[in-house]
């Protein structure tokens, strides 16, 4: 039975362009994980969409000195883009401004309050004599009263991951105006009692313990022990509006109402296909499994306030007795850093997606974030290992394994699949360990081990690679024509099923090999950029059209004497010259050119 899958994954501060650092957190293992399960027949929702309301997008409006409005969308559509671009296949890529999430997000608001789970409580907060205003956390910066680094943020310490108290920082300071006198004065705001789910949470906590990763479960337990109220709202004027008489002053804090779009991007998605119930497929079925996926400092977001906010407003739009559906797994990444040092936007040590699939081929990007991705550790991007995954795994072991098949049976077999007799039992036995890659691959996808299973399937690859260096068919066709094409007739049945294995992780050359051995159609659907109509607005989205998908997780339906494409390379070779090339860009400005999707 089809299962159905949500993939809700982590939405960026549309405040700048994506970095390999996001695809590797969150992005590609998104998308890996759903086009799997789209192959696997079951009913995939994958969602997120631009943070258009977070403090870090005033900060940057303010650098450029454009609007909040300006920044995000310009920025929201560099996104849609950019992620057509690399193949993220988002059901819906949305933004956190539509009119559909700021009622969602009101409704959420209005159900908590109602329910007794929001309370109004007195918070001193710090106050800008220069600007006349209560600064915003991201606007101040201090030392972390928990582990001492200097440049805590008054949200979150990046150093330690452990969400801040701004008043509590030592010698706090306006990141922008560092002379600025801040003072503490009063303020109301309505707080979330995550106290009152703490029961609920422990409970919920121990019933995934078995299948969460340890770094994600560990910090969740010992996060929940020292759960307390925490503010919703905020004094300032970008945001979505509190839907109270008397708030017209404050809005929602960004934390609250961004995850609140997984569940609103799904109610978008489903009236924009015209079926406006169906989303409830999803959030009130209890069958569905809820995944999401996004980097380690957004894991007490995901774990603990997410699941609470949605315990606090189950039966939200349904009259059904379904309790609305918690995240099932939070298979949360470490950090990718980038030739051994974090990222940092203002020392422009960074590799901006943009900028690099200009230079390179999408499957050559996404093949080496995934092999390096941080799953369990910080990992590190390395243009040396970038030039030598690309070269002496992806095209050596993959690509010259495509081109030297196809290419030898499209000359010497009449352009065609051979037609043979009957296998030796050593075709059969690599056929059949190619095949049984469906299983053990597919059975690490399931569990999110992305990394070991692309290890797994390139393992595969190199085991054709060996059958065919020792059935030498370009050898053997001089004297036995019928055991070289049973060689090559073999070959070609293991690629086709191995194109099937790697097209979660190389969508585009699995379209390619598709081609190539004659196929009709395409393996997955089609990523497209579609504009909506809400009220006086509209708005632009990334969607993953289904129509057109004919591939399927299944085992080659590859036939004897059908007519094969004239055959062209997969993958460029990358020159040792880029190396030194991409070091020397670390650390230099650059200027952010129109994004050009092929």
């Amino acid at each position: 039975m089809a299962k159905y899958i949500h993939v809700s994954v982590a939405w960026p501060y549309a405040n700048g362009d994506l970095h390999v650092g996001h695809l590797a957190g969150a992005y590609l293992p998104a998308d890996i994980f759903a086009r799997y399960h789209r192959l696997r027949g079951n009913h995939v929702l994958m969602v997120s969409g631009s943070d258009s309301h977070g403090t870090p997008i005033l900060l940057e409006a303010g650098k450029q000195g454009i609007s909040a409005r300006d920044l995000f969308e310009k920025y929201h559509e560099r996104f849609l883009l950019v992620q057509q671009k690399v193949g993220i296949s988002y059901d819906l890529f949305t933004h956190t401004d539509t009119e559909n999430h700021h009622r969602v997000s009101q409704d959420f608001f209005t159900r908590l309050l109602e329910r007794g789970y929001l309370k109004i409580e007195t918070q001193t907060l710090l106050y800008s004599e220069l600007e006349q205003r209560f600064l915003p956390d991201r606007f101040i910066e201090g030392t972390c009263y928990i582990c001492g680094y200097n440049g805590a943020r008054g949200d979150q310490c990046d150093n330690c991951g452990n969400l801040m108290e701004t008043i509590k920082l030592i010698n706090p300071r306006n990141r922008d105006n560092p002379q600025d006198q801040l003072v503490p004065r009063q303020t109301d705001h309505y707080f979330l009692a995550l106290e009152r789910f703490i029961e609920e949470l422990n409970a919920y906590l121990e019933q995934h313990e078995s299948h969460w990763r340890n770094h994600v479960y560990n910090f969740s337990r010992n996060f929940v022990k020292d759960l307390h109220s925490r503010p919703i709202t905020r004094d300032i004027d970008w945001g979505i509006p509190i839907p109270l008489a008397g708030w017209e002053d404050k809005k929602m804090y960004v934390w609250f109402e961004a995850v609140i779009g997984y569940f609103s991007a799904s109610v978008e998605w489903a009236r924009n296909q015209g079926t406006p119930e169906a989303w409830k497929q999803w959030w009130y079925n209890p069958q569905s499994e809820i995944y999401n996926f996004i980097g380690k400092d957004n894991i007490p977001f995901h774990t603990i306030i997410w699941p609470a906010e949605l315990l606090g407003v189950s039966g939200l739009y349904h009259d059904g007795p379904e309790p609305l559906q918690l995240p099932y797994d939070v298979p949360a990444n470490e950090f990718m850093n980038i030739e051994g040092q974090k990222f940092s936007k203002s020392r422009h040590h960074a590799i901006w997606l943009a900028d690099i699939l200009e230079r390179y081929q999408p499957d050559a990007v996404r093949y080496y974030v995934a092999r390096a991705m941080p799953e369990s550790t910080d990992s590190d991007f390395s243009w040396e290992g970038f030039y030598q995954s690309v070269n002496n795994e992806l095209l050596a072991a993959w690509g010259n394994l495509v081109n030297r098949v196809t290419g030898f049976s499209y000359k010497r077999f009449a352009g065609a699949v051979p037609v043979i007799d009957a296998l030796r039992p050593e075709d059969e036995a690599l056929l059949a360990r190619i095949e049984g890659g469906f299983e053990t691959v597919g059975s690490l996808i399931e569990r999110v081990k992305l990394r070991e299973a692309l290890g797994e399937a390139m393992a595969l690859v190199r085991e054709v690679n060996v059958y065919l260096d020792r059935r030498e068919p370009w050898k053997r066709i001089k004297d036995d024509a019928a055991d070289a094409a049973r060689a090559i007739y073999t070959a070609l049945r293991a690629i086709d099923n191995l194109k099937t294995l790697l097209a979660p992780w190389l969508p585009f050359s699995a379209q390619h090999v598709h081609h190539l051995l004659g196929y009709e159609g395409q393996v997955f659907g089609d990523q497209v950029i579609r504009e909506y109509a809400e009220g006086e607005r509209r708005h632009r989205a990334l969607v993953y059209d289904p129509a057109r998908q004919s591939g399927t997780w299944a085992k080659s339906t590859l036939q004897p004497g059908q007519p094969l494409r004239e055959p062209a390379p997969l993958y460029t070779k990358l020159e040792d010259s880029i190396i030194p090339e991409e070091r020397g860009r670390l650390g230099q400005p650059r200027e952010e050119r129109p994004i050009i999707v092929p």
